[in-house]
C-alpha cells in the first residue's frame, strides 16, 4: 500500500502484467494486492462510520473528533501478507473491528464482513453473526458502509481491459428476485466465461438486466469489444434469444454454437412418457453422428418417424440447425468442449450455492455485490488450464489460421 493510502489499483495495467497463475494468485500477485485494497476500503468504512462522516466530509453536528492520519501495519491474510494504513482519530479511541489494534492475522477474513455478504447474508444477519462470534460492535449501517465501498473494486473489475482474443466464450443467465420500488421482480444475471489462448478460465463480466434480446446482447458484446476484445473464435450459448445476431454484428467471424444438451432437454419436455425412450434413441443418432451429413440423414429419419406426433419438436431442430451443428466442423476433442455450456453451468451451480440463502435481494447493487464477491472466491480455485489445452489450441491455430498466435 502506498504512502498516499490510495484505494485504487489500476486493473487495466495490472492485468496486462498477468502472464501466469502465479502472477494472479501467488506471492505479491494481483489477488493478494486486491485483498489489501479491500481490507483498506473496509478500514475507511469503519472510521467513516465511527466519526459519522466520510474522509473529507465536514459535519458540524458530529462530536469533536476527527481523523489523525494513519499508522503502518502488516497483517497476514489467507492470500499472504498485506501492508495496510490503519486510520487513527485524534481522541485515540477508534479501534478497527476488521483487524483489532493488537492483532496481525486476518486469515479468517472469509468469515467476516466481505465473505458473509458474498454468501448472501443480509446486513442484519452479518451484524448478528459477528457480534455473537467476536463480541464486536459492528452495526448494520457499518456493514452497509463497508460493503458499499467494495463496489468501487467491483466496478473496476467489471470494466477492466480484457485480452485481445478468446478462443472460446460461454454465455448464460441466472435469474434472481430483486425488490424494485416496493415490488419483487425477476432479474437476470448474464454471465460471460472466457477461455484465453493459454487455456485459463476467466469471468469476463456479469450484467444485470430484465429481458434478453438482440438489443441487450448487442450492448454486452460491444462492452467486450470496448474493453479490448478483438476476436472470439467460438461462442457457446444456451439458445439465448438475439445473441447470434448481436455477436455477428460485432464479431462477424465468430462461430456460434447453441448448447446441444439444452436443445435435447427442451425436446424431451414435449414428448409423452410412453414415447420418450424410443424418441430419444432416434434423436441420439442425430447429435452423436460422426459428420453433419450423417446427422442430417438421421434428422430426416427422425422427422419421418415422429413429425406426425411431435412436429414442433422436430421442426425446432431444423430451425436451430445453423447454430446447433457448428460442432460437427471440429475434431472430437473440440466437439466435447463446445457442444454444451456445461463449463459455465458448473460456475453457475457454485453461484447458486452461495446466493440461495437470500430469496430476495433488496437492490440490483446488492445482487451485484454478492455475485462479484462469490465470483472472486470461486475463481481462486481456477489455478490450472483446461486439461489437454495444448491439443485444443494446436487445432485452433490450424483451423483459424492467422487468428491465433502461439507463443
Amino acid at each position: 500500500m502506498s504512502n498516499s493510502t490510495s484505494l485504487e489499483i489500476d486493473l487495466d495495467q495490472e492485468l496486462k502484467k498477468v502472464k501466469t497463475m502465479k502472477d494472479l494468485t501467488g506471492k505479491d500477485g494481483l489477488l493478494q494486492r486486491l485483498m489489501g485494497t479491500m481490507v483498506q476500503q473496509i478500514l475507511e468504512g469503519e472510521i467513516a462510520d465511527y466519526l459519522g462522516r466520510n474522509r473529507y466530509e465536514r459535519n458540524e453536528d458530529a462530536i469533536e473528533n476527527s481523523r489523525n492520519g494513519y499508522f503502518d501495519k502488516t497483517v497476514t491474510t489467507g492470500l499472504g501478507d498485506v501492508d495496510l494504513k490503519i486510520p487513527r482519530d485524534r481522541n485515540g479511541d477508534f479501534e478497527p473491528q476488521i483487524i483489532p489494534n493488537h492483532e496481525t492475522v486476518l486469515t479468517d477474513l472469509d468469515d467476516k464482513v466481505i465473505a458473509l455478504y458474498g454468501k448472501g447474508m443480509s446486513t442484519r444477519d452479518i451484524t448478528d453473526t459477528l457480534n455473537e462470534m467476536y463480541g464486536s460492535n459492528i452495526s448494520a449501517s457499518m456493514v452497509s458502509t463497508i460493503t458499499d465501498r467494495i463496489m468501487t473494486t467491483a466496478n473496476d473489475w467489471q470494466t477492466r481491459v480484457l485480452e485481445e482474443i478468446y478462443p472460446i466464450v460461454f454465455l448464460d443467465a441466472i435469474h434472481y428476485k430483486v425488490r424494485i420500488e416496493g415490488k419483487v421482480v425477476l432479474r437476470a444475471a448474464y454471465i460471460c466465461l472466457g477461455i484465453n489462448k493459454y487455456g485459463y478460465k476467466d469471468i469476463l463480466g456479469i450484467w444485470i438486466g430484465e429481458n434478453e434480446g438482440a438489443k441487450f446482447w448487442l450492448g454486452v458484446v460491444n462492452d467486450l469489444r470496448n474493453r479490448g476484445v478483438k476476436d472470439i473464435l467460438i461462442a457457446c450459448v444456451d439458445g439465448l434469444k438475439g445473441f447470434p445476431d448481436a455477436i455477428r454484428t460485432v464479431f462477424p467471424d465468430t462461430e456460434i454454437q447453441t448448447c446441444v444438451i439444452h436443445q435435447i432437454r427442451n425436446s424431451y419436455k414435449y414428448i409423452s412418457y410412453k414415447d420418450s425412450k424410443k424418441f430419444m434413441e432416434d434423436l441420439k443418432h442425430v447429435y452423436k453422428a460422426d459428420t453433419e451429413e450423417l446427422a442430417l440423414e438421421a434428422l430426416e429419419e427422425l422427422s419421418a418417424a415422429w413429425s406426425s406426433k411431435y412436429k414442433a419438436v422436430v421442426d425446432s431442430w431444423y430451425t436451430n440447425w445453423d447454430t446447433l451443428a457448428t460442432y460437427f466442423k471440429y475434431p472430437p476433442e473440440i466437439r466435447r468442449l463446445i457442444y454444451t455450456t456445461n463449463t459455465l453451468e458448473g460456475f453457475n451451480r457454485q453461484l447458486r450455492k452461495v446466493t440461495k440463502i437470500r430469496t430476495v435481494f433488496p437492490t440490483d447493487e446488492a445482487l451485484r455485490k454478492s455475485l462479484y464477491l462469490a465470483t472472486l472466491d470461486i475463481m481462486k480455485k481456477w489455478t490450472m488450464p483446461i486439461p489437454n489445452w495444448a491439443v485444443y489450441i494446436g487445432q485452433f491455430a490450424i483451423i483459424f489460421e492467422g487468428r491465433v498466435e502461439l507463443n
